[in-house]
C-alpha cells in the first residue's frame, strides 16, 4: 500500500488512497486538486524529497468545499479587576478524498 506526506495550510498530513481528511480552506472551483508530495512510502522502497519528490503527484477528490469546524473560544479573565472577554472562532474547512498517489 503506497502512502505519501502532502503539505496543505501550513501542516502535514500522512495519506493512502482512500483517506478522507478535513484541511484548511481550498480556494478552488474544480472538483479534483493535485498536491506534491514531500515522501512516499511503497512497502520497502521509500523515497524522501529535498523538498519535494520529482514526478511525484497526489490526486484528491474535493467532497465537500467549504464547511466551518466547531467553535474553539479562549477566554481572558482577571480575579479582583472586572476583566472578562470571550471570544470565539470557527475554522473554514474542506473536506477531500484521495484518490491516487502516483511516483516514476
Amino acid at each position: 500500500m503506497k502512502k505519501a506526506v502532502i503539505s496543505t495550510g501550513s501542516k502535514q498530513y500522512l495519506v493512502s488512497e482512500g483517506t478522507t481528511l478535513n484541511v484548511e480552506l481550498l480556494n478552488t472551483d474544480k472538483k479534483t486538486v493535485n498536491f506534491d508530495s514531500l515522501l512516499i512510502i511503497d512497502g520497502d522502497n521509500i523515497k524522501v524529497g529535498q523538498p519535494i519528490v520529482e514526478g511525484a503527484k497526489v490526486t484528491a477528490e474535493i467532497l465537500d468545499a467549504d464547511f466551518q469546524d466547531k467553535k474553539v473560544t479562549s477566554i481572558r479573565y482577571k480575579a479582583k479587576k472586572r476583566v472578562h472577554t470571550v471570544h470565539g472562532h470557527r475554522q473554514h474547512l474542506s473536506n477531500i478524498k484521495i484518490t491516487s498517489i502516483t511516483s516514476k
